[in-house]
């Protein structure tokens, strides 16, 4: 409930020095510390030798980074760079980003057999299957388990060096680390307050019943003070889980589950990315440079229409339902061939898997068919770029889109959608978004479509081409409100006012302004 007298505007001005004073004041002498699997920053080497210091492909990632320059707190990572090891100090860390150090990561070592059976294994042939309805088949083997139930203690030591035997605050990020709250609780003696935020979907009940070791990896989360997810249908999902799988009580009227005598509080808290930053970012002239280059390489731009996507090549963004689509839309409208070009960035993600590379030949030969049926010597529907792409190059390819389309089979939130819309000073542009997607639920002026159904993915690609400038303003104009108001400094402001008062539980939780920052 909201306390008395506080209006609900006094929510909106979150913003990096918000965060800043509200984690200053309320941590009480508590150290920050992040977990997750993918690192913010990862160090390799380069063509003539040199280290160079790259930020990897992750929403996560984008979403947590500009938190910990507020906190200047402790990020706990994988490191996975090849140069990583060649930067480290002799307690394995190192100071980030390197042109404005803001905070410490510290790096975590896994042997190559454990990161197979943990990472490649039991986390994404099990669980993230598993949590998306993308109808494909999980694995679950028991020396991945084994894996798996490793990695996790590796990080918890690692942790509790950097807590250093005192209080701290223990953010944990998504399906890698399930196991990891309990261990903490257990071996810090309860000086750690842990919260877990989860990235991706939460199956419902049936769904979570074939997983084989479910009571023990929801004992681990269970361990956690705070679950929070993107949205209230996958707390629903997570606490009727809970009640039919695990002894436990669930509270479902307070969102509450109770094992052991623990109380683990479970809120949706959509996550967003830093909007004023994106915004200001996107009228840098580095930006306007990148425009250029895209022209220069990709001649054939110049005049026609254009669409674009970018992401990662995962089965579950539905990059040939999109393809399958763009052919479709060609078929029965064509009067646009020879207008239009899309632009595809699939960035290459755990191509050793089966399944990764199953998808990538899936695009590849829907890319083939499109461009073979309906290209010409001059002009070809689609481009598949399968590379990374720094944040200007994006940003450029973001402004210069007339549509730009984001169909996920199923996406816990899907941050890149938000990135779209920031950076469109020019209040134009068209997003194409999956009603599967958590972003569907604040980005409601988009055009929303059934990603598995071509002719939706069709009749939105034509009426993105044919939306009037003033309604394109009207729509973008809102959206850019939306994610504004809704910036990642206020979704990590409301998750952490929630977890501070675990140890003074009150009856004022939802009331999110801190009272030192309430004059606004």
């Amino acid at each position: 409930m909201r306390s008395k007298g506080r209006s609900p505007l006094h929510e909106h001005a979150w913003d990096r020095e918000r965060l800043h004073q509200l984690i200053e004041s309320r941590l009480n002498g508590r150290k920050f510390i992040v977990v997750s699997n993918r690192e913010p920053f990862m160090h390799r080497k380069d063509k003539n030798g040199g280290v160079e210091c790259i930020r990897p492909a992750s929403g996560m990632a984008t979403a947590m980074h500009p938190i910990m320059m507020a906190s200047g707190g402790t990020w706990v990572a994988h490191g996975a760079g090849n140069a990583d090891r060649d930067v480290v100090d002799a307690q394995d860390c190192v100071m980030v980003p390197p042109e404005a150090p803001g905070y410490k990561l510290r790096r975590v070592w896994l042997a190559p057999e454990l990161e197979r059976g943990f990472y490649y294994g039991l986390a994404n042939e099990g669980l993230w299957p598993l949590c998306h309805i993308t109808f494909t088949r999980p694995e679950f083997r028991p020396h991945d388990w084994r894996a798996y139930k490793e990695a996790n203690r590796i990080f918890a030591e690692a942790v509790l060096q950097e807590a250093a035997g005192g209080k701290a605050l223990v953010f944990v990020q998504d399906y890698h680390f399930c196991l990891l709250p309990r261990m903490l609780r257990e071996m810090s003696g309860g000086k750690i307050i842990c919260a877990h935020f989860w990235h991706i979907p939460w199956p419902n009940r049936e769904v979570f019943r074939v997983f084989p070791w479910g009571e023990e990896l929801l004992d681990g989360l269970l361990g956690n003070d705070l679950m929070s997810f993107h949205v209230h249908y996958h707390c629903q999902n997570f606490l009727d889980t809970a009640d039919r799988t695990i002894e436990s009580r669930v509270d479902t009227d307070r969102s509450e589950i109770i094992r052991g005598g623990h109380t683990t509080r479970v809120r949706p808290f959509p996550i967003s990315i830093d909007f004023a930053e994106d915004s200001r970012r996107a009228a840098e002239p580095e930006v306007s440079a990148a425009k250029s280059r895209w022209l220069s390489r990709f001649p054939a731009l110049a005049g026609r229409k254009l669409g674009a996507s970018i992401e990662r090549l995962d089965y579950s963004k539905g990059i040939p339902q999109r393809i399958h689509g763009l052919e479709y839309f060609f078929e029965t409208n064509p009067a646009w061939r020879g207008k239009m070009c899309y632009i595809q960035i699939a960035v290459p993600s755990r191509d050793n898997l089966e399944t990764y590379r199953a998808e990538q030949k899936a695009v590849d030969q829907a890319v083939e068919q499109i461009n073979a049926k309906y290209g010409t010597p001059s002009w070809q529907p689609v481009y598949l770029l399968k590379e990374h792409h720094g944040p200007d190059d994006m940003m450029a390819l973001h402004q210069m889109a007339d549509f730009f389309m984001v169909n996920s089979l199923h996406d816990g939130m899907n941050l890149v959608a938000k990135e779209f819309v920031a950076s469109r000073n020019d209040e134009r542009g068209v997003l194409i978004l999956s009603r599967f997607t958590g972003a569907s639920r604040e980005l409601s002026q988009a055009l929303a479509i059934n990603p598995y159904a071509i002719e939706e993915i069709a009749a939105a690609v034509e009426s993105a081409l044919t939306m009037t400038p003033r309604r394109q303003q009207q729509c973008m104009r809102l959206m850019r409100d939306q994610v504004a108001h809704q910036n990642v400094y206020r979704w990590a402001g409301r998750l952490l006012m929630t977890l501070f008062r675990v140890e003074h539980l009150d009856d004022g939780e939802d009331d999110l302004t801190p009272p030192s920052l309430s004059k606004e």
